[in-house]
């Protein structure tokens, strides 16, 4: 496991230089080709039949006529209601289910379909996207409750990107920072809180997708660029042939990841996730690699710009109030929830609730 200096940012480093030469016999070069469809199939089985109930599922709702399309959900309920939900202003969509005190064994099953394909940025060849609206823009610069874009936060940024010419460069140079300068902590429950200011007061930059991704997003909204973190989960496994960057097992209930976008003037929304740089270093076979070994370097390189087909987005919603729900509002919505009159349960505790997630690649 490295850990670096807390404030050490790491200079731009050239992306062509990364990868050892002749190191890597399986190039990881995802390219915008076939359309792939899975199905998700969510299942959840509550506790006990006291009060009212309700239940949460995260649907597919983000849609980019380059990468993912959404093609529909259903869903079957035994003993209650079920109503999906779009949430403001991120337009999150979610199903809502609901069963009266004393209904008998509630559960739910909820179906989505979804396209998707590999995605890449060609970051030599500028040019000419369609603007982001000023609603978008101003959405996606704005602070969060988790993510604040002042303070430590935004000292940290001026000191990564000082000196730095145009958007691709900042960009670039917070990547290589997160990269360079945090770690992967596999004692970090579930994806991790995305607390970035604590992170960055204590120092303790260890952690997983929704901390380390989220210190992306938070960096680059204090630099001025327009960024996001997307809440999803890997439904298939890797044709890259890494391990830690698939769904390697059925059901994938454990495989929930985020990424991040940022968006650049002249090429629009750029894939980024300099959180599965730390996971491939830490996880790939036989594990706690050097940054300089061939998958770590070849991850480095791709994943500003690239990222594999085998994941689906939900959404990329902040301070989520759940509709119907009494409980504070999330700081992300990637998991399936639950509440009673007893509050809102723990969704990686099977001891609150227990749910399933399945995927399957389906013809389309």
């Amino acid at each position: 496991m490295e850990r670096r200096d807390f404030l050490k940012a790491g200079a731009a480093v050239s992306a062509t230089s990364l990868l050892p030469a002749g190191a890597f016999a399986a190039p990881f070069a995802p390219v915008p080709d076939k359309w792939r469809g899975y199905e998700i199939v969510t299942r959840i089985h509550l506790k006990g039949t006291t009060g009212v109930r309700r239940a949460w599922v995260p649907l597919p709702s983000i849609a980019a006529s380059d990468w993912i399309k959404p093609l529909g959900d259903d869903w079957k309920i035994a003993g209650g209601t079920a109503t999906a939900h779009r949430v403001a202003p991120y337009g999150a969509k979610i199903l809502m289910a609901e069963w009266e005190a004393g209904a008998a064994m509630p559960a739910v099953e909820v179906r989505s379909r979804v396209a998707t394909r590999d995605r890449a940025v060609d970051l030599t060849h500028p040019g000419a996207p369609a603007p982001m609206s000023a609603e978008q823009r101003a959405l996606n610069l704005a602070a969060t409750r988790l993510i604040p874009t002042d303070g430590i936060v935004k000292a940290t940024a001026d000191k990564i990107t000082a000196g730095a010419t145009g958007d691709v460069e900042k960009a670039r140079r917070i990547y290589d920072w997160i990269v360079l300068n945090t770690y992967r902590d596999p004692t970090v429950p579930g994806c991790g809180l995305g607390d970035i200011s604590f992170m960055l007061r204590t120092g303790n930059l260890g952690g997983k997708c929704a901390d380390l991704n989220a210190l992306f997003v938070g960096l680059a909204r204090a630099a001025g660029l327009p960024a996001r973190d997307l809440y999803g989960i890997r439904v298939a496994l890797s044709r890259f042939g890494y391990k830690s960057l698939g769904a390697n097992v059925q059901p994938i209930t454990k495989a929930q990841h985020c990424r991040a976008e940022i968006w650049l003037e002249q090429f629009g929304w750029v894939p980024v996730d300099p959180a599965d740089v730390r996971k491939v270093a830490l996880e790939e076979p036989p594990g706690h690699l050097a940054m300089d070994n061939a998958k770590v370097a070849a991850a480095r390189q791709t994943l500003f710009g690239a990222w594999e087909g085998n994941w689906i987005a939900y959404n990329d919603a902040h301070d989520v109030a759940l509709p119907g729900s009494a409980g504070p509002a999330l700081g992300f919505l990637m998991y399936p929830q639950a509440e009673s009159a007893a509050g809102r349960a723990d969704c990686l505790d099977a001891a609150d609730f227990s749910y399933t997630i399945e995927s399957r690649e389906i013809a389309i």
